[in-house]
């Protein structure tokens, strides 16, 4: 079967900078939903048409996937509104209460700095800004069901940087990760 507009891709990959520096892998085949919110958009036009056994090589431009740095989505926060552990590179889905009101409320927020008196946090995805190298492996291609095209994800989002709030209540958020 043909890699078409809804769907599920198995696929793994390699990801690296233009420098050849390796980002992420996925080493054993994970499924996406294709036409769906699990991928990038400039991964499902490369992957249409290909199948089962395919390998696809793709220069990702920042705007082709992550997009460009975005200085705004930067915020100083007090330190005392956060827990008293903290470690740079946590994630927060938003910020917490009594944090600046001109924070995006849907967004991922990442430790960028700690000081003794206020945090940094950076609502930009790790790899905004980096035109990126990404290996495919198309493992298995099949038919989307009706209930995974009604959800719009498997639940595997691609490197995705909003908060799932359209959720039935009946299972908590997918918090994006690398893969």
């Amino acid at each position: 079967m043909k890699i078409t507009e809804q769907c599920v891709v198995a696929l793994t990959w390699t990801l690296k900078d233009t420098l050849g520096e390796e980002l992420d892998a996925l080493d054993e085949p994970v499924e996406f939903l294709v036409g769906g919110n699990d991928l990038l958009a400039s991964l499902e036009k490369a992957l249409q048409g290909h199948e089962a056994g395919d390998s696809l090589e793709l220069q990702l431009e920042p705007h082709d996937a992550f997009g460009d740095y975005d200085d705004r989505l930067l915020f100083l926060e007090p330190r005392h509104l956060f827990p008293e552990h903290l470690e740079e590179g946590m994630g927060f889905e938003g910020l917490p209460e009594g944090c600046s009101a001109a924070a995006p409320k849907d967004r991922l927020f990442f430790v960028s700095d700690i000081y003794p008196d206020h945090v940094v946090m950076d609502g930009n995805h790790p790899l905004a800004g980096i035109a990126l190298r990404i290996l495919l492996k198309v493992h298995d291609v099949r038919e989307a069901e009706v209930s995974e095209i009604g959800r719009g994800t498997l639940g595997t989002g691609f490197f995705r940087m909003q908060v799932d709030s359209s959720g039935s209540g009946d299972e908590p958020p997918q918090a994006p990760t690398l893969h």
